[in-house]
């Protein structure tokens, strides 16, 4: 395998019937899914495992992703996942990503930033932990650093509904996984506002890790020019805050 195939990661995925809402639609959560299983071959590839990973005590946590949709995936597509890494900042590395129909074009674009941990301590890593080398890929980019969200103090945030944190959204970590995360975001809106709206892209920070039991409130914004800004919170801390990009 030569250096740029090992720079740029390309993975395929199907989108089955499990995987898609009440509109025959690919879920977001769906391509969150894809994108991190992507990017877990990705660093595998390079020589690290999740398995070597979760052994040594080490674990990937992201902090803010940025996802632009040109369309929403259907039932029975064949997607083509693309991603690499962007290199580090400090303590922060970016990655990038696109997905690809299977015509070649761009379903969806997306930046991402993730920290290394130390899973027992919750402590952000230096670089240098990675007993890997993860080279950037020059050849392409998304973007700069996505910013994280801010929800614009104008907008009154009212609460749509709690979750308590189960089995099903725990991932190896014992943590709610990412992609679950972008589920209770979708699950603020109604059906009505799902017809009624497009579907564009998520802006979502992710603020504090839910752990089995704990409660989250979701809280919402009425429908904006920029879709709807979501908030997770409870028990005095805020798990994340979100944008769903929606247009009519």
């Amino acid at each position: 395998m030569d250096k740029h195939s090992k720079l740029l990661w390309t993975e395929a995925f199907q989108v089955h019937a499990s995987d898609t809402d009440f509109r025959s639609k690919g879920r977001l959560s769906f391509l969150l899914d894809i994108m991190q299983r992507a990017a877990d071959l990705a660093v595998s590839n390079l020589g690290l495992s999740n398995d070597e990973m979760l052994k040594s005590g080490m674990g990937w946590m992201v902090i803010t992703m940025d996802l632009n949709l040109q369309r929403e995936p259907l039932q029975g597509e064949l997607l083509r996942v693309h991603t690499w890494s962007k290199g580090n900042k400090g303590a922060l590395w970016q990655r990038d990503y696109r997905i690809y129909d299977s015509q070649d074009i761009e379903l969806a674009s997306a930046r991402s930033i993730w920290a290394l941990v130390d899973i027992k301590k919750r402590k952000i890593l230096r670089p240098s932990a990675l007993p890997i080398a993860v080279e950037p890929y020059l050849e392409d980019s998304v973007g700069d650093q996505p910013d994280k969200v801010v929800i614009p103090p104008e907008l009154t945030l009212q609460e749509a509904y709690t979750y308590q944190v189960r089995y099903s959204g725990l991932d190896n970590n014992r943590h709610l996984n990412n992609a679950r995360y972008v589920d209770l975001c979708c699950d603020a809106l109604n059906l009505e506002e799902w017809e009624a709206r497009e579907l564009t892209g998520l802006h979502i920070t992710y603020a504090q890790e839910a752990q089995y039991g704990e409660e989250i409130t979701i809280l919402r914004t009425p429908l904006t020019d920029d879709g709807v800004y979501i908030r997770g919170q409870g028990s005095g801390r805020m798990y994340f805050e979100a944008c769903l990009k929606l247009k009519k």
